[in-house]
């Protein structure tokens, strides 16, 4: 499956705004994050576990990392306080 991935403030400026993966069926929102964490050393600090983040998929405000994700998702990460 592929998704895409959309960051926002301070965390695109660190990661671009956005990129895409291929993720396994049945991949859920901690498994992804964890998959692009271990992708590259600035993924990594900058997605690393307890780190506030925020996430939406398809544009809804998730809260619980045990969403699955699904195939053509579009999943955004961005910190829980942004500007305007």
């Amino acid at each position: 499956m592929q998704v895409t991935v959309r960051y926002f403030a301070s965390v695109r400026e660190l990661l671009g705004a956005k990129e895409s993966i291929d993720v396994v069926a049945g991949t859920t929102l901690a498994a992804l994050r964890e998959q692009l964490a271990a992708s590259s050393p600035r993924h990594a600090e900058v997605l690393q576990r307890g780190r506030a983040l925020r996430c939406a998929v398809d544009q809804v405000l998730v809260a619980d990392d045990r969403t699955p994700i699904h195939d053509g998702a579009e999943v955004a990460f961005f910190p829980p306080v942004t500007g305007g």
